[in-house]
């Protein structure tokens, strides 16, 4: 009995976890600096993005120190958009947790950026969501290489992504 025990406790706990290293993030994040708007060059697919082109995200620090979070697509000729809310959950900003539904709350984890936050890649622990995002519609192949260069090693594959079409 306590083999089984042991065993069906085992296979729980085992199982919840991922398979992944500890996903690391930037060191620091200058909040202020990473407000504004960014626009969706590449993504991992979901069905709340599904069929969107033109995708960004617009982010406004509020008195409060909650981030205003705006995210619009094209979806079928028509706007869709957004509106949620995020909040940094240590001092370095670089872990944020964001909800478009509240209560419930999904991580937005900084994990490559610009030295003058010109891109950004964003990402979660389960490896399930990551987001490559631009200050500008498009974004220079030597960049786009070096972030596709180091995607393994943070546990994404680049054989995921979908290229947003962003139209001039």
């Amino acid at each position: 009995m306590r083999v089984f025990i042991f065993s069906l406790l085992s296979l729980f706990f085992f199982g919840c976890s991922n398979h992944y290293a500890p996903l690391k993030t930037v060191e620091k994040v200058d909040i202020n600096a990473y407000m504004g708007k960014w626009y969706e060059i590449a993504r991992y697919e979901h069905s709340f993005e599904k069929g969107c082109s033109n995708v960004s995200a617009t982010y406004t620090l509020e008195q409060s120190g909650d981030i205003s979070v705006l995210n619009q697509c094209m979806k079928a000729d028509t706007w869709s958009k957004a509106k949620g809310i995020a909040y940094a959950t240590d001092a370095s900003n670089a872990k944020l947790k964001v909800s478009f539904f509240r209560p419930f709350y999904g991580d937005y984890w900084i994990l490559i950026l610009g030295e003058q936050y010109e891109y950004a890649v964003v990402g979660e622990e389960s490896r399930e969501y990551l987001w490559i995002l631009s200050r500008t519609k498009k974004m220079d192949d030597e960049v786009i290489e070096m972030i596709l260069k180091k995607l393994p090693e943070l546990g994404y594959t680049q054989e995921k992504l979908v290229w947003t079409t962003q139209n001039q």
